[in-house]
């Protein structure tokens, strides 16, 4: 049996709560291809433990067509864990990173395509209208706000993922190991030519209507992502312990002098507590920050994988020659 030819194109995505939009994405990812691009790419769908039956779908499309490869994570690892498991098996010389819920709309796909073959490594897809509910897109740009203080970095919250990467940006991405595995401040690390088009963004299409991202959930990445990507909190404690410190000098020094000069201090039991009580609360929470980052360095050294991979669903075409997807199901990442 001959090799198969690598594809041009490789398309990833995470698939969680998607049996009702899996099907759809294949077969418009599969057209705005075939008819604009190439006919050579691959779908690489990685199921994070969907709690539907989207694997079974996914199982269906492969043995309709040998560009779809699936991936069944052992649990749920999360969207990024997920995403990390499908551009290790990605071959393409372009890489499309997309979610399943066409959210991201895949006749965007050749937009994003020619404008890369402009010189761009990166080409993202800015969502300049976006359907998501006011409290969502507050909240984000909010996040964005405050991930780009405290990183000092400059993050759009209009873009996202969902774009279309050269090879060697992939490889670079996957050359960092990290647990905690945010794209857009990867990106803002490893630098290479960056640019973003518009492109339209539509209504999610989920089997419960419903973004799997919670507020806590969604509080929690902020919370871990800032942690994970910028020390700044810590040199912001020490500029805040300075101040304090300074603050208390000079107080001291108001006292001693209204002592000298005889001036009676009033007393204060009341205002005394809650000076107590408030610094008591500022020092158990910036132990908390350290306790945060002493946390991060603690999973880190652990080493374990960063997912596992529990099956693989391949063409029977491929079954015999792509054996190195095959064993991902023996070999953790």
């Amino acid at each position: 049996m001959t090799a198969q030819p690598p594809p041009l194109i490789s398309i990833v995505t995470p698939l969680y709560r998607g049996e009702a939009t899996i099907a759809a994405l294949y077969e418009r990812v599969r057209d705005v291809l075939e008819r604009e691009i190439t006919h050579q790419f691959e779908l690489i769908i990685v199921d994070d433990a969907s709690p539907d039956q989207g694997w079974a779908v996914v199982q269906q499309l492969v043995l309709e067509d040998p560009r779809v490869k699936g991936l069944q994570l052992s649990r749920n690892f999360g969207q990024y864990m997920a995403l990390t498991a499908g551009l290790d098996q990605a071959q393409g010389e372009w890489v499309v990173i997309m979610d399943c819920d066409l959210q991201d709309v895949p006749e965007e796909l050749p937009r994003l395509y020619h404008k890369a073959l402009e010189g761009f490594d990166v080409v993202l897809a800015q969502r300049v209208e976006r359907h998501d509910t006011w409290l969502k897109r507050l909240s984000s740009r909010a996040f964005y706000a405050f991930f780009s203080y405290l990183t000092d970095t400059r993050q759009d919250p209009t873009t996202s993922q969902f774009g279309i990467y050269h090879r060697r940006v992939i490889q670079t991405l996957l050359s960092m190991r990290e647990r905690l595995r945010f794209v857009p401040a990867f990106l803002g690390w490893i630098g290479y030519r960056q640019t973003a088009i518009p492109v339209r963004h539509a209504e999610a299409e989920r089997e419960n209507g419903s973004s799997s991202y919670s507020f806590k959930r969604l509080l929690n990445l902020a919370f871990d992502t800032i942690i994970a990507f910028s020390d700044k909190p810590l040199r912001l404690i020490v500029k805040l312990g300075f101040t304090l410190s300074m603050l208390a000098i000079l107080y001291a020094g108001y006292v001693t002098i209204n002592a000298l000069l005889g001036v009676p201090e009033p007393l204060g039991w009341s205002s005394l507590m809650a000076v107590i009580a408030f610094f008591s609360g500022l020092i158990i929470f910036l132990l908390g920050i350290n306790g945060l980052y002493v946390s991060r360095i603690f999973e880190e050294v652990k080493g374990r994988p960063l997912y596992i991979v529990s099956s693989v669903a391949l063409h029977p075409e491929l079954a015999e020659t792509d054996r190195s997807l095959q064993n991902q199901q023996l070999s953790p990442t």
